[in-house]
């Protein structure tokens, strides 16, 4: 089992608990924290977003959270988004409206499902990328546990680059939407691997695996 450090950062941003748990279940020693020196010192940094992306990013900016991210990523340190805590990581999102800047480490705008029903909530599988070790050990028809109405709807960046980000999709109600991010330091996943029972421990555990 490993002993690696990962803090989850507090900015507000609901229940982590499930969280907590599931990543101490993978072997990791589990602190949340709202202090900078912690969450940029950690093995791994979990940033975590529940509800809409304008109060999330509010949250973040509070806690510092935009440098926390830049600072880890420009020294090769793991981050995991998960949920809102993926969406911010664009350049800006959409609701009602509510044109907001995100933390800008991928170009694009998060916005509404194009579907008939929302929220997506629930267990849906995922078109993963060849070669991605977020996706180790886990099957093409393996569901992951969703629950949200907005999501990056197109992906922007360029892939001319010597790594290009591995990027997962998923279907649903007829749109497709980014479901998930191994962008070499930086993972993210529309979805909740922490709800998404034993599929959702592997993602941590080969998360963890990186750290």
């Amino acid at each position: 089992m490993s002993s690696h450090n990962v803090a989850i950062l507090d900015y507000g941003a609901g229940n982590l608990r499930s969280a907590v748990r599931a990543l101490e279940r993978v072997g990791a020693h589990v602190t949340v924290t709202a202090d900078p020196a912690i969450a940029v010192e950690a093995d791994g940094l979990l940033v975590p977003g529940v509800g809409a992306f304008a109060a999330c990013m509010e949250g973040l900016r509070a806690a510092q959270g935009p440098r926390i991210i830049g600072q880890r990523l420009a020294g090769g340190r793991p981050v995991l988004g998960i949920c809102v805590g993926m969406q911010v990581l664009f350049e800006s999102g959409t609701e009602h409206g509510v044109h907001t800047e995100g933390c800008g480490e991928w170009p694009g705008n998060v916005g509404k499902l194009q579907a008939d029903v929302l929220p997506h909530m629930g267990w849906n599988t995922v078109e993963m990328p060849e070669g991605s070790r977020m996706f180790d050990n886990i099957d093409a028809e393996d569901r992951f546990y969703f629950v949200h109405s907005y999501a990056a709807r197109s992906w922007e960046l360029e892939t001319e680059i010597t790594e290009p980000p591995k990027v997962a999709w998923t279907e649903y109600g007829g749109d497709r939407f980014v479901s998930a991010v191994d962008n070499g330091a930086l993972w993210a996943t529309q979805f909740h691997p922490e709800k998404s029972g034993d599929v959702g421990l592997q993602l941590l555990k080969n998360w963890v695996g990186t750290l």
